[in-house]
């Protein structure tokens, strides 16, 4: 009776002492796999916050005022120059005039769709306030002095530009056009220095070249005129 008695007592201890341990492997188990699952959230929320200030800041430093002005300026300052080339349709003489009439259409028309696309992107209006016309009218625009800035001409320019025809016409067209390209060549030379926006960098650099190149056509053609 006595081995009866305490076999099943041992076994009782045996089996309660292992009970035991296999409940408190688990909660260690458990604990691991706890922190574990903190540190993967922990550094997954890091990242994604990382990820989104990233974002936000790089969308947010793509462009700076002197982008804006830009913008904003060549955008009058390309419709003029469309205007001064369609009047050269029928009342230019020399065919170079006309070709290079066309040739400024054909440029800068499709720059002023994206000038104006980009503001829109930037939240910001196509029309400069009186702020930042002062500060373009501060820039060398060229000798003139015809316009009220950036080599503008003036209400009254464009009315004689648009009364003459034959020669007169070609020669006043050679003239103001080349003040009027010198006025945006030093607006893109600023955008060039100031800007901050890759793409509006680009084309202020593209402004500079085409119309430097125009600018000494221009010339050649007024002095055989």
């Amino acid at each position: 009776m006595t081995v009866f008695t305490h076999a099943p007592r041992r076994t009782l201890h045996r089996r309660l002492a292992l009970v035991g341990a296999i409940a408190a492997g688990g909660l260690l188990l458990a604990g691991c796999g706890g922190s574990d699952d903190t540190k993967d959230m922990d550094h997954t929320g890091t990242k994604e916050s990382t990820a989104s200030e990233a974002t936000a800041g790089s969308a947010a430093g793509t462009f700076n005022d002197a982008d804006v002005r830009f913008a904003q300026m060549m955008i009058p300052h390309h419709e003029q120059a469309l205007t001064m080339a369609t009047l050269a349709d029928d009342r230019a003489s020399d065919a170079r005039i006309t070709s290079l009439a066309g040739q400024i259409e054909k440029a800068q028309d499709p720059e002023i769709a994206t000038l104006k696309s980009w503001l829109k992107d930037w939240g910001k209006p196509e029309k400069a306030s009186s702020g930042g016309m002062d500060g373009m009218a501060g820039m060398d625009h060229g000798s003139s002095g015809k316009g009220d800035m950036s080599g503008m001409m003036s209400k009254e320019d464009m009315r004689k530009l648009e009364a003459a025809q034959g020669p007169a016409f070609d020669r006043a067209f050679a003239s103001m056009m080349i003040d009027h390209h010198q006025g945006a060549i030093a607006m893109a030379k600023g955008e060039k220095k100031n800007g901050r926006n890759a793409k509006a960098k680009k084309l202020a650099d593209d402004v500079v070249k085409n119309q430097s190149t125009e600018v000494a056509t221009l010339r050649t053609l007024l002095d055989r005129l």
